[in-house]
């Protein structure tokens, strides 16, 4: 198995619910979370950059609604 350098979010407090972020090859951007670290999404820039740009701008607030 290949080794991941991961970094944390420096958004992430101390403890538990980190994210943590590992881009090996620049094409590909993995994500894990502390409590679950086996369990890695793969995704690529472009995908993540619009992820985030839509939950900045609210377009994913609904998904919170109960």
């Amino acid at each position: 198995m290949r080794t991941h350098r991961w970094r944390k979010s420096s958004y992430s407090a101390q403890g538990a619910n980190c994210l943590y972020v590992s881009a090996p090859d620049g094409a590909t951007i993995r994500l894990r979370e502390s409590d679950e670290p086996e369990t890695i999404l793969t995704t690529t820039p472009t995908t993540l950059s619009a992820l985030i740009r839509s939950a900045k701008e609210g377009q994913l607030d609904h998904l919170g609604a109960a």
